[in-house]
């Protein structure tokens, strides 16, 4: 669980000392955030009872809008955020920006047994300032050592051209936790449902995939058990580049596929995926081995519409001309389309259960080899 150090009032006598992170967060912000907290950590807790000391880890992914670029979100958004984290044992972050103000402040309330590993900033217009992140709980899952960037060379090309990169560049990161090493391959691909960004987002898989043949078959990679994971940007059309990753041995669990993974009323689609490189000893968790996953409706538990009205100051301070919002009308349009949504994100957190204990597999198939 996160630390909750800023929701003590100046009474309070306990005896250690303790940091403030939010230094003018008012009591009255406080008790707010208490009651949502209360009722959010409720609608968790059957996601954290999942945890099973030694047997499974609990995977996420979340595209947190702006992360280090927004600057007018509210105590209340960050321990929010911190709550759902802390809920897994590994997440997978996207569009964290280049300042990391924002990151700070989330690990400060997560605690001690949080770590972070970032790589750089993906310089120009094209990269849009953005940085990939994991954050993980260092009591269930260690780091394993690797962390690199993807890059493409020039014999991953068909023909003679000029070599292009993926617009954000990977980010493929090692861990281990009980049985399993395995790497998560972190990605933002490029957006839009025009054709030519699809062509785009087309060719960004295919390359992606020849560069990962050419290091499988070079002997190159640390491990084989990998996991993409991220924003693929990917609409229900985008049929043939799911094809794509399954021709080439990546596959999404029935637990995430087809979930639809975007805050946006007007727009149902699975931007946020999960597609597993199957192996004896790392299988792709599904349904029916028991496994448990999904996407989590971060509006249905907390800034829910009808609460519109306990944020009407703070929406009032966030708009650059708050003399429009005018009538509850349109405070409550401008809560469920921008406010909310810059305070969280415009994207839903997904997550998976994988099980790390192969000890009884291992064995019967030591077995059989002396038999």
């Amino acid at each position: 669980m996160p630390w909750y150090n800023d929701l003590r009032p100046k009474t309070d006598p306990g005896k250690q000392q303790y940091s403030v992170t939010f230094p003018n967060f008012s009591d009255t912000n406080k008790v707010r955030t208490i009651g949502d907290l209360i009722e959010l950590r409720t609608a968790l807790a059957p996601i954290r009872n999942n945890k099973k000391t030694n047997k499974n880890i609990l995977l996420a992914s979340w595209n947190i809008k702006q992360f280090g670029f927004l600057k007018n979100r509210i105590p209340d958004s960050y321990f929010y955020i911190a709550e759902i984290i802390s809920s897994f044992d590994l997440i997978a972050i996207q569009e964290l920006k280049g300042g990391l103000h924002d990151l700070n402040l989330l690990m400060k309330l997560l605690g001690k047994d949080w770590k972070y590993i970032i790589n750089d900033v993906t310089e120009g217009d094209e990269g849009n300032d953005e940085r990939f992140a994991y954050l993980y709980d260092s009591r269930r899952i260690s780091f394993s050592g690797l962390a690199g960037e993807i890059v493409l060379w020039k014999d991953l090309f068909e023909t003679e051209k000029e070599v292009i990169q993926l617009k954000r560049t990977p980010y493929i990161t090692g861990f281990k936790a009980g049985w399993k090493s395995f790497a998560l391959i972190n990605l933002h691909l490029q957006p839009n449902d025009d054709d030519k960004s699809k062509q785009f987002r087309k060719k960004e898989v295919e390359l992606l995939m020849n560069l990962i043949n050419a290091k499988v078959k070079s002997k190159n990679l640390w491990t084989e058990n990998l996991v993409l994971i991220g924003d693929f940007n990917l609409y229900q059309d985008d049929t043939d580049i799911v094809e794509i990753m399954n021709d080439h041995h990546f596959y999404e669990s029935d637990l995430l596929k087809g979930v639809n993974t975007n805050t946006a009323m007007t727009t149902k689609a699975p931007f946020d995926r999960m597609f597993f490189r199957n192996s004896k000893y790392f299988e792709i968790p599904t349904e029916a081995k028991g496994n448990k996953g999904g996407v989590i409706e971060i509006f249905d538990l907390v800034y829910q519409l009808d609460k519109f009205q306990k944020y009407k100051q703070e929406m009032k301070d966030h708009k650059e001309n708050p003399r429009s919002l005018t009538s509850p009308e349109k405070l409550r349009t401008y809560f469920r389309d921008y406010w909310r949504k810059n305070q969280l994100s415009d994207h839903k957190p997904i997550w998976i259960e994988i099980d790390i204990d192969s000890s009884d597999v291992f064995l019967e198939n030591k077995r059989k080899e002396f038999e």
